[in-house]
């Protein structure tokens, strides 16, 4: 069984390669509060639905001093064509090893129509300052998930714009 994280875990650290060729550590979203979201496969009906939501809600998010990036096991180049092909505005970073994703909860065993596989968890984790977990959402569904990060965040999409 994979082990989740919940409110008031530290964060395990992370180095990945994001979709410009950069490195991105956890360390580097220190200071601000974040938003890591773990999506299976970039340019998928579901993912692209879920990155299009945090890309247009990202100027409230960022309002209200969130840093968004989203983790996949896809290469650099790949997200790199995900971020073109859609006109993402967040941060995409790739976990192609899957180490993160582990030490994060985002992959194990989950059911896939009726069977059980080894996968990418679809996950969303929300640090503190600090890397410390405030809140955590595992197996959520891509459509209308933003809205009920944002509600139970108390951030009101409407009003940030």
């Amino acid at each position: 069984m994979t082990t989740r994280l919940s409110a008031g875990d530290r964060a395990p650290d992370f180095t990945l390669t994001d979709d410009r060729g950069e490195r991105v550590s956890l360390a580097d979203l220190r200071g601000r509060k974040a938003i890591v979201y773990v999506y299976p496969a970039a340019m998928t009906p579901g993912c692209t639905t879920q990155a299009c939501d945090f890309s247009d809600n990202l100027e409230a998010l960022t309002g209200q001093g969130y840093a968004v990036v989203g983790v996949s096991p896809d290469s650099p180049e790949k997200l790199a064509r995900f971020r073109e092909k859609e006109n993402l505005s967040i941060t995409l970073l790739s976990d192609p090893d899957k180490e993160m994703l582990r030490a994060w909860g985002a992959f194990g065993e989950k059911k896939l129509y009726g069977k059980v596989v080894e996968g990418v968890i679809r996950s969303t984790v929300v640090l503190d300052e600090d890397g410390v977990v405030t809140h955590a959402w595992y197996n959520v569904k891509a459509t209308g998930h933003v809205a009920k990060i944002m509600r139970d965040l108390g951030l009101d999409a409407a009003s940030q714009r």
